[in-house]
């Protein structure tokens, strides 16, 4: 199973990142995990996962035991306006439980390492004109047959 990692810092930046350990299952929202136990070059940080989503795109919740779907009675957010009625809707949410079928996690940082992430995650720091720039040589590379 492959989840993809969405963590993101205080300073607004996010780097997504995919991985194939199961060592994360069974965590749920709230938890803390160490850096190490997700990539060896994170040692030192420390995260907390914020939420996720299914692979069919229900987003876990914090206030749903357990790891299944559920339909909860929802209020104002989750995708609904607050029309001044006390408006509320049944909807079909995951659990706060990570589970295989679990496919997007996110976290947050709490506590920097030795290295930046920028440093770690360099594929993800090129601007967009240098990935161009990249995509062209790489195309033109290629010998014409």
């Amino acid at each position: 199973m492959v989840f993809k990692l969405n963590i993101s810092d205080k300073q607004g930046k996010s780097w997504k990142l995919e991985l194939t350990d199961e060592s994360i299952i069974g965590k749920s929202i709230g938890d803390k995990m160490e850096g190490k136990e997700i990539k060896p070059e994170l040692d030192g940080y420390e995260f907390e996962i914020t939420g996720g989503s299914d692979i069919a795109g229900f987003p876990m919740s914090k206030d749903a035991e357990g790891l299944g779907l559920k339909r909860v009675l929802l209020k104002k957010g989750w995708g609904m306006k607050d029309n001044g009625e006390g408006l509320r809707l049944r909807k079909t949410v995951r659990g706060k439980t990570v589970s295989v079928s679990v496919a997007q996690i996110n976290m947050k940082v709490l506590k920097h390492g030795k290295k930046k992430l920028d440093e770690i995650f360099t594929e993800q720091n090129k601007s967009k004109e240098a990935k161009k720039v990249e995509a062209v040589a790489s195309v033109a590379a290629v010998p014409a047959v």
